[in-house]
């Protein structure tokens, strides 16, 4: 998959919450260490639902992390010895994440990123939209909707059991008690603005 590009590069997953995205990094970041690839990890000091210091997948897997505030301390922390980059829950990051990110791959980091690509409300979230398009390689996942069991692509929250309204705040850190995750077609934000059209008559 990876042997026709030079060394640095970024790799993306993605998709809704329960998808299996910290997994999917957890995962590979362990197949790497056991190639002894020196690999360093990172998450948002936002991120503490598991773990203050470990990222941790809602299936238990962990690794340990480092937790920063803001995109440009990764850059404080790698050094050249330094083979592989991870980052959970990079949605939550400012936009310096990007130009984190293609900095160390312009320096021969493989830098792996795993995120939200939508918000509750089914729209872009930060700065995903940019990095799967610079990306080298995008793997997006789905989880399971839990009113028809069809693919999930959408993240839903809830409020009091209850679809949260479209002018919620963006950011609200949960798990299962607040969000689950649902397909396009039961997902749900009241409030949220709908396109409408009427076709006009033939002169």
């Amino acid at each position: 998959m990876y042997h026709q590009y030079r060394p640095g590069w970024v790799e993306v997953i993605a998709g809704c919450m329960f998808a299996g995205k910290t997994e999917e990094l957890i995962r590979r970041i362990k197949v790497l260490e056991f190639a002894k690839k020196k690999v360093m990890v990172f998450k948002p000091k936002i991120d503490d639902r598991y773990s203050a210091t470990q990222v941790v997948s809602h299936a238990g897997s962990s690794v340990a992390s480092i937790v920063i505030e803001q995109a440009i301390e990764i850059l404080d922390h790698v050094t050249e010895q330094i083979d592989v980059v991870a980052i959970d829950e990079v949605q939550f990051f400012d936009k310096q994440i990007v130009e984190v990110c293609d900095q160390l791959a312009k320096q021969g980091k493989r830098v792996m990123v795993a995120g939200l690509d939508m918000d509750f409300k089914g729209e872009p979230f930060g700065v995903m939209p940019i990095l799967m398009t610079e990306a080298e390689f995008v793997t997006k996942l789905t989880a399971v909707c839990v009113k028809c069991g069809a693919p999930a692509t959408r993240t839903q929250r809830l409020v009091n059991g209850q679809p949260a309204d479209y002018h919620d705040p963006i950011v609200q850190v949960g798990a299962a008690e607040s969000y689950e995750a649902r397909c396009r077609h039961c997902h749900e934000v009241p409030g949220k603005p709908q396109l409408t059209w009427k076709k006009t008559k033939p002169q």
